[in-house]
């Protein structure tokens, strides 16, 4: 191509670019800009979803830490990731390669350990729920984000849920006026009964590396989205009472958990176990003049006063609210704030503060005063 024909050409995109713009339509160049990211650990069994994204190209993965070699082997041939990618050490991966951010795959209890190594790098960090395996250890990481001026991010599924975010929106509103009672039923039949993998329990069903057992597993989805309907308000009590019905299979942890949050003008009621008959994540909110039941990641059903009922399937959630990988792109090129939504530092550590009261009130079978 000639030099009048480069000419011509970038003339006739500028031209375009302004017809548009009269138009009211405008181009993001950079919106398709990938961001580059490491992957901490592989014995986390939602690591299946990261490295599905690699496979399909749509996310750029530039590095793996993880030291057990069989696992490298295992998740290599899956996925027909290249040995390259391997490194047996996070720090020694971090100085070879400069990811925008890592994202944790680990036990609960090494989130910490991440955010340790990536801090002074200021490299930000992703990692799977909870935060932390104890209140202790978010309180390290919160003070090493604010040090290094990193994000310290927490994935949960449903905030990936378009339902959630209607109801959030509904509530927001005023639709159903505010808000008296919030219950959050989450879990399934069990890790070991639903075939999560070995090395996967080895640490899920540890005092230790997790923190708890079904209260720290599935209890901080409920904790996280009080925190994000009550718009990060922090409550004034909690009690709970732990339950340990399957002593042979899981004999470290508790399998079942009930936790009343106690706000100025609201209750909380997180349901946590692994001990439903089916594996279920909803959400209920009653209002002063309604009620809002998310049945699952789509369904809503509501009902008014005057028995006014209805049900919808909620609309897909818009770019960049619609997964991690978005959200977190979004979040480092500063298109949003990651401040104040489910998977903010700021919720999060009020996600352990409630997780932490509950296991001392399960402990001591009293209501814990914040």
């Amino acid at each position: 191509m000639t030099d009048n024909n480069l000419k011509l050409s970038f003339s006739c995109l500028q031209k375009l670019i302004i017809v548009l713009f009269i138009m009211g339509i405008s181009i993001n160049l950079s919106a398709q800009q990938p961001i580059s990211v490491v992957v901490a650990g592989l014995n986390h069994d939602h690591v299946h979803g990261i490295l599905s994204q690699y496979k399909k190209g749509t996310v750029n993965i530039i590095g793996i830490a993880e030291p057990d070699k069989q696992l490298q082997q295992k998740f290599s041939k899956l996925y027909h990731l290249p040995d390259s990618l391997f490194f047996d050490d996070l720090q020694k991966l971090l100085t070879a390669k400069k990811p925008d951010a890592v994202l944790g795959y680990n036990a609960v209890a090494n989130h910490l350990q991440i955010v340790e190594i990536c801090a002074p790098l200021g490299i930000s960090v992703m990692v799977e729920k909870p935060l932390a395996a104890t209140l202790e250890q978010a309180k390290q990481m919160e003070a090493l984000a604010n040090k290094y001026y990193i994000k310290v991010l927490t994935n949960y599924e449903t905030t990936w849920y378009p339902s959630y975010q209607d109801v959030y929106n509904t509530v927001s509103n005023g639709g159903i006026g505010q808000i008296k009672r919030i219950v959050a039923h989450d879990g399934h039949q069990g890790p070991k009964e639903i075939g999560c993998s070995t090395d996967f329990l080895s640490w899920l069903t540890d005092p230790v590396l997790n923190g708890a057992g079904a209260l720290n597993d599935f209890g901080c989805y409920g904790a996280d989205l009080m925190t994000w309907l009550m718009h990060g308000s922090k409550p004034i009590a909690v009690t709970a009472i732990t339950r340990h019905y399957k002593t042979d299979v899981y004999p470290k942890v508790d399998d079942d958990a009930t936790v009343l949050v106690e706000y100025p003008t609201a209750t909380g009621q997180i349901e946590a176990s692994w001990n439903w008959p089916f594996s279920i994540k909803d959400l209920e909110v009653f209002g002063e003049t309604g009620y809002l039941h998310a049945l699952d990641k789509e369904h809503i059903n509501s009902r008014m006063r005057e028995n006014i009922k209805d049900a919808k399937i909620a609309q897909p959630l818009p770019v960049p609210i619609n997964d991690p990988i978005s959200y977190l792109t979004a979040v480092l090129q500063h298109k949003i704030s990651g401040q104040n939504d489910q998977s903010s530092l700021q919720y999060n550590m009020i996600v352990m503060e409630i997780l932490d009261a509950a296991k001392r009130s399960a402990a001591t079978g009293k209501r814990v005063v914040l």
